[in-house]
Parts: C-alpha cells; sequence; structure tokens
C-alpha cells in the first residue's frame, strides 16, 4: 500500500473513532437532560409523560400533609394559575416550607399526581430557583391579561 494510501485510512479510521466518541457522549448527554415546567404547563399537557422533569412554583399554603409513617408526604405545588399534587417519599430539605418556592424533580402518573424523587427548597428567604420566579411572574402576567 501506497503511503499516500495508509495516510487515507489512518484519517479515515480516526474521524470514525471520532464520530463514535461523539455520538456516545451526545448519547449520555440526552439521556440525562431534564426540562423544566410550570404546574400550567403540566396541566395543559405540555410536560413528557413517563419522562422525568422538574415542576416548580410555590408550595401552596395548608397543602402538606405527612402520611403515619413519617417520610412520605404530598403537597401542592402552584405557579398562581394552577396547582399540581406532588407525592414525596424522604426527607425534605430543611429550608422546605409552605408558601415558599419549591422545585421538584420526578414524573407524573396517569392519575395525574407528579410523584418527586427530588425535592430542591430555597436557601434564604429572598431567594426563589430562577425557574420557579420565572413561572410565578409569568402567571401573575398572564392573570392580569385575563383580568384585563
Amino acid at each position: 500500500m501506497k503511503p499516500r494510501h495508509k495516510r487515507f485510512v489512518l484519517i479515515g479510521g480516526g474521524l470514525a473513532v471520532l464520530g463514535i466518541a461523539a455520538a456516545l457522549v451526545l448519547n449520555a448527554f440526552q439521556s440525562n437532560l431534564v426540562f423544566f415546567f410550570t404546574p400550567t404547563q403540566v396541566a395543559s399537557g405540555e410536560a413528557p409523560k413517563g419522562k422525568a422533569f422538574r415542576i416548580g412554583g410555590l408550595v401552596k399554603e395548608g397543602s402538606l400533609k405527612r402520611q403515619p409513617d413519617g417520610l412520605t408526604m404530598q403537597f401542592v405545588v402552584t405557579d398562581t394559575a394552577k396547582e399540581i399534587t406532588v407525592a414525596y417519599s424522604g426527607i425534605l430539605p430543611d429550608l422546605f416550607r409552605e408558601g415558599k418556592g419549591v422545585v421538584a424533580q420526578g414524573k407524573v402518573g396517569d392519575n395525574g399526581l407528579f410523584t418527586a424523587t427530588e425535592v430542591l427548597a430555597k436557601h434564604d428567604e429572598n431567594y426563589m430557583p430562577p425557574e420557579a420566579q420565572h413561572a410565578v411572574d409569568e402567571a401573575h402576567k398572564a392573570a392580569k391579561t385575563v383580568k384585563q
């Protein structure tokens, strides 16, 4: 084989290896990608069925209900326009409170109940997760538009 042909084979092999590596990285990224949705988007059916995603907003006052086992609880997340009931089994963050911002990751079941695998809470009284703050702001804008 001529040196020129050997060079083409090496370049072609290198490009093939690079392409396979890029495909594996993109596949791993795709499988770990988690999108954020507001309660209004979930209620309107925009959220994926059977796939994990994040939902955020405010924990509705008076909605936290603990089960007798002490670890399982339900609460309602709202963006002031729509509400979604969230079920979570585990220890909630220390800063989790009713009326405060929260982001939960999980899936929506056939019954419309969001089953969370992870719950994230704000970390001081002036902070709300950016996604949750945006959701609340958009819901307020929509409510003002409807009233006018």
